[in-house]
Parts: structure tokens; sequence; C-alpha cells
């Protein structure tokens, strides 16, 4: 047995071998990872749980989906858990326009997360109720400037995607179309079909099987480049409203103070399984394209977003309780 003097001794050696083994990611992971989602079911709980089935075997560990309710919950619990890359966040701009929404926070979307890769995007489209005489985004503006607040627009949660994609379509166009607020987006959707609202802005994947149906029509994309989940539709920036750019958008991101190797492993594993042929098919099919992006490129786009989004959601008064 080794004496107690020269054990004491070797304790501080001991822990300072395995904290640069931690800083270095040589052990990572060493037990189960955990990708914390806002709410249960939907797109971002299938993303969360395809890209957790595809890192399980190459990392070697059990990764485990774990939902919460929506809204700052999710982005808390992953802002206060230990920055070893067995705590992740996947979520949508819901993270980082946090600020702009609420008066107070208990993280800050910045300092208190580590970007690991912008996973997919997911356009949203605009359509209207066929009995609306606008079959282009120009007849469309030109329709609600005749009508100033006499149309009327479906919205889901304040400070979504789609709510902030008509408020900026709103503000760029210098429309007045009137908001309705609806329990979620599917709501909203049909309530659209029952010509109860005249405009909105939704998902691919919850809109194509009625535009194909012909309950709603399609006028455009909102994102910059046209889309191959609605190739025959023309963005909104080509058809009447140049500079016009928006989208759904899903990152992964650890707790702040990460340790670069661990932040790089985790990018290059999740963005090899996000290139997978059947993940990309899986995900194409509920209307999201994969991005893959480096840590450094969802960081930029983070605040990039914030500059623009923010002042957006300034402007129009949009608040959260």
């Amino acid at each position: 047995m080794l004496p107690l003097r020269f054990l004491a001794l070797m304790l501080p050696v001991g822990m300072m071998v395995l904290c640069a083994g931690a800083a270095s990611g040589q052990n990572y992971p060493y037990r189960p990872i955990r990708i914390v989602v806002p709410g249960i079911g939907g797109g971002s709980d299938f993303m969360a749980r395809l890209i957790g089935q595809g890192l399980a075997g190459p990392l070697g560990q059990q990764v485990v989906v774990e939902n919460r309710p929506t809204g700052i919950i999710p982005a808390e619990i992953v802002s206060k858990a230990e920055p070893d890359g067995h705590t992740l966040l996947l979520s949508g701009s819901g993270l980082w326009l946090a600020p702009f929404l609420y008066d107070k926070l208990p993280f800050d979307p910045v300092r208190d997360f580590s970007p690991i890769t912008l996973a997919v995007s997911q356009p949203n489209i605009l359509v209207v109720n066929p009995a609306l005489p606008a079959k282009s985004v120009k007849e469309l503006i030109s329709l609600a400037k005749a009508r100033p607040g006499e149309l009327n627009y479906a919205s889901g949660s304040t400070g979504a995607a789609n709510h902030l994609a008509a408020e900026l379509f709103k503000s760029m166009a210098g429309v007045n179309i009137v908001r309705i607020n609806y329990k979620g987006a599917g709501a909203g959707l049909a309530a659209l079909i029952a010509g109860e609202v005249q405009v909105m802005f939704v998902t691919a994947a919850a809109a194509v099987p009625h535009i194909k149906t012909g309950r709603v029509r399609a006028l455009a994309v909102t994102t910059a480049r046209p889309s191959a989940l609605l190739p025959d539709s023309p963005t909104i920036a080509a058809s009447g409203l140049p500079g016009y750019e928006s989208a759904s958008i899903y990152g992964i991101f650890a707790p702040g103070k990460t340790p670069g190797p661990i932040i790089g492993k985790l990018n290059r594993e999740i963005v090899r399984v996000l290139n997978r042929p059947e993940v990309k098919e899986k995900l194409f099919n509920i209307g999201a394209e994969v991005v893959g992006s480096s840590p450094a490129q969802l960081a930029a786009l983070v605040k990039s977003d914030m500059v623009t989004s923010g002042k957006l959601i300034r402007d129009a008064g949009i608040r959260r309780e």
C-alpha cells in the first residue's frame, strides 16, 4: 500500500491530468449525452432524436432527448449545466431573440452558450386563401395598400419565425395587414383554409399538402434563394420585395465555456450525421434543409440576427410575457 503522504502529493497531479484530459476532449464523452429540446413532438423533437440516434454509435454513449416546455426553460437548463459537452440544446431563434421579447432572462444567449452547428434551415412559404384576388407578391402588396387594415394574417406564438416573417414583410412592403394570433401554426393554417384570415407565412411541411389540393395558394418562399422544397415558387425578394429574406433556423449549442476540442468533436460528428443521405431525406420530408455549419458560422449568424431581427422586434413593439 502506498504511503498516505505519497497519495496526498499525487492527488493534485492526478486532478491536473484529469482536467487536462477534459479540456482536450480526450476522454469525451464519458457518460450519456442529453439534448434538451423545447416542446414535445414536432420538428425540433424529430431533429434532435434523429441526430441523437446518429451520434450514439460514433461517440460510444447513449444520447437522450429531454423534452421541456417551450419558452426559456430549456435554455436556462443548458446555460446552468456543466460545460463538459454532456448537455446540449437544440433551439431556433427563440434562444438568441429572447432578450428582445422578455423583460428578464436567467441567461445571456451569447455569453452562456457555445455554438456547435447550424443544423437545418426551414423556409417559410407565403400562402393566401384562394378566394383572395392576389396571385403574386406584387398583387398582394397592391391589394394590401388599397385596403389598409382590412386583410388579416394568421400567426402562431409571439416572436416565432412565421410571426417575424410576416412583420418583416409588412415593414418592407409598407402595408398594414393585421395579425390574428392562434395557439399554434396548425390552428392558424386551419383558419386560413376556412377563410377566417387571408394570409399566412407557414413551413413547407405544413403548407405543401394543402397547396397541392388547392386549399391554399402559394405566392413565394421567404428564403434568399429558391427552395427545393417548393421548386415552382419564386422567392419573395425576386417577386416584388427586393432584399427580403427570412427562415426558421435550428442550431445546436453547448453551455458557455465548453472546451474547444469538445465543441470541435461534436461539430464534426453532428455534421457527419446531418450529411448522411438517409438523414437528409428524412429532414427534407419534414420541410428542413440540412446546413451543417461551423461553430464560427453559427456564432456570426446569431449575432447578425440579433441586430436585424432585434430591430424588427423593437420597432414592431413585440413582447412576450
